[in-house]
């Protein structure tokens, strides 16, 4: 955190902020857990989306993703008021996807009579991480806890996500498809678009080959953004860094973008649901 800050901004490593970014702001991420049976590995310290899908495709197995518990938290919030905040702000992954929120919480709680506010982003990986982005700005620009809180909640309801996925593959080994349905789709080269509905990653349609898949992603971005100035935007994919460049070309192509787009890993504890290759777009339009 600056030394000049007051107020510390907590977020999960859901948000999916490349450290280096976070780091730009004094953003503590608290890792998700990744659990290969008995054992429990940290997102961003122990693994990441290449060791994971590399760890998957050997053992041929999911693993699981849990929260991080209430003492993980109790744990960062100590350390940002041992570092001179006056207040804490925790940004949460959607409570609707994990029980990340609850456990921030009741880590609030282990420390009574500190200035803590955990927000339930109701969103995931960038459009929660644009959230704390706009807070992490409000207060280094000299704004109050209030202000931040404000303006982190208007770009949650201004925030879009489209994403393609490249395979069913990893669907099929969670249970969620049947391995014979998800053959099929491969067969057909099936892509699912998946967007944020209601705190969740949804499927909103399927759409045949890749390259038609990234034409209807970049379609529904344009058509989400409309007339609205695009304010911010990013690109999120799973072991697919060259893609997402590829993605990036067609997406300025097709829709008015910022200077600067942003690209960041999902990282595993959203990953792991979406498999590799997933390339999706997150944005925020202006009302």
């Amino acid at each position: 955190m600056p030394a000049e800050a007051k107020i510390a901004i907590i977020t999960d490593t859901d948000a999916s902020l490349p450290v280096e970014l976070a780091a730009r702001y004094g953003i503590r991420q608290v890792p998700i857990v990744v659990q290969f049976g008995d054992e429990q590995l940290l997102t961003g310290i122990d693994i990441n989306d290449e060791g994971l899908f590399a760890r998957i495709d050997r053992e041929g197995r999911l693993p699981t993703t849990a929260a991080p518990s209430p003492g993980a938290f109790s744990e960062a919030y100590e350390a940002a008021f041992a570092s001179g905040a006056e207040a804490v702000i925790c940004f949460c992954v959607s409570g609707q996807v994990s029980a990340t929120y609850q456990a921030a919480v009741s880590a609030r709680e282990l420390l009574p009579g500190k200035d803590i506010t955990v927000v339930d982003t109701h969103n995931l990986t960038l459009g929660q991480g644009f959230m704390v982005l706009a807070a992490a700005e409000t207060i280094a620009a000299g704004g109050t806890k209030q202000a931040a809180l404000t303006k982190a909640q208007s770009v949650g309801e201004c925030s879009y996500l489209f994403a393609s996925l490249a395979t069913l593959k990893y669907l099929a080994m969670s249970g969620r498809v049947g391995y014979l349905a998800a053959g099929m789709a491969n067969l057909l080269n099936v892509k699912p678009i998946l967007t944020m509905k209601q705190g969740k990653l949804e499927l909103l349609e399927r759409v045949r080959t890749q390259s038609k898949a990234w034409r209807r992603t970049i379609e529904l971005a344009r058509e989400a953004a409309g007339d609205k100035p695009v304010e911010r935007m990013g690109i999120v994919h799973v072991r697919a860094r060259k893609e997402a460049r590829a993605f990036e070309a067609r997406l300025r192509e097709g829709m008015a973008c910022p200077d600067e787009i942003l690209i960041a890993e999902l990282t595993p504890g959203l990953s792991v649901h979406s498999g590799a290759g997933m390339v999706g777009v997150a944005f925020v339009a202006g009302k």
